[in-house]
């Protein structure tokens, strides 16, 4: 028996939370050791998949295939507290584009002047776009309790 928490999201809610400019600590399982964990910038819309981008030869991308579990955590820490955490599959391992990926990615983050200057900065890389299928999710709102 499931026990609903006056301070849970509606599925509404989690969505508009999870689509806000964040940055996520992802955690990818690992063999014999705790997950790794480490912050990310992501992407997601409402109803959609999540994404975010590393290259493969990363420790993230070395642990990341197709059907890996994930989790994605994103916070507001400011009172009253409030979070986001999803949990679900690499459905796909994309390619990574710098004009339709990378830099509307640094846009989101850094904004229209400096996110372009930021990617335009760094050598090209092999970086993969790694998609993650939300399936289960844990919310708090704690302005509702």
């Amino acid at each position: 028996m499931e026990i609903a928490f006056v301070t849970r999201m509606t599925e509404e809610e989690r969505e508009s939370f999870l689509a806000e400019v964040r940055v996520a600590v992802v955690a990818i399982p690992r063999n014999d050791l705790g997950p790794l964990t480490t912050p990310v910038w992501y992407w997601y819309e409402p109803g959609g998949n999540l994404w975010f981008e590393t290259q493969p030869t990363s420790r993230k991308g070395q642990l990341m295939q197709i059907g890996t579990r994930i989790s994605l955590c994103v916070q507001d820490e400011r009172p009253p507290y409030t979070y986001v955490s999803v949990e679900g599959p690499i459905v796909e391992i994309a390619e990574d584009d710098r004009d339709l990926h990378e830099i509307p990615m640094a846009i989101r983050y850094m904004g229209k002047e400096d996110g372009p200057n930021y990617i335009t900065g760094l050598p090209p890389s092999e970086w993969k776009r790694y998609i993650m299928h939300p399936e289960r999710w844990l919310t708090m709102d704690g302005s509702k309790s």
